[in-house]
């Protein structure tokens, strides 16, 4: 089974470090509690929060309370509580809007994307939901070197 999150609004950094590892996770600015658990529960998503009032709630059955500040340690905890993979589905997913990149033709993007990353980039990705490009520049490199830190050794 895909593991699929919605994260309430304490744990935004943590949403958008999980979209980057390639995860389903909803994320809102502002949202109701009773709105996250219905979606949780329609959607079969665990839910991701720092809410001890929240988790007691009688409807609350799939969640996972977040002990941690910082969103790196945040994201260490999850994955030692759960055994996330951060290392295969690297920016499979949009961090601003979570839909699934697709790849596009570079002709596409000329006008779209810097002259200069244009010229040494060859794959680029789309978001079919928001429009936005991607590619994989240094920040690729820098965003390994972060999750690899994070994964706990065997």
């Amino acid at each position: 089974m895909e593991l699929k999150f919605i994260v309430d609004n304490m744990l935004g950094r943590l949403a958008k470090w999980l979209r980057i590892a390639g995860y389903d996770t909803l994320y809102f600015n502002s949202i109701e509690d009773d709105k996250l658990i219905d979606i949780a529960l329609k959607e079969n998503r665990i839910i991701l929060t720092r809410d001890t009032r929240l988790i007691k709630r009688k409807l609350v059955k799939n969640y996972i309370l977040i002990n941690n500040d910082f969103w790196n340690n945040q994201l260490k905890e999850l994955s030692e509580n759960i055994k996330l993979d951060l290392s295969s589905n690297i920016l499979t997913r949009c961090v601003f809007c979570n839909d699934i990149l697709s790849q596009i033709e570079k002709e596409k993007v000329i006008n779209k994307v810097p002259p200069y990353v244009f010229e040494t980039q060859n794959i680029f990705l789309s978001c079919p939901k928001c429009e936005r490009i991607f590619w994989q520049g240094t920040h690729f490199a820098e965003i390994k070197k972060v999750l690899n830190n994070i994964i706990p050794s065997s």
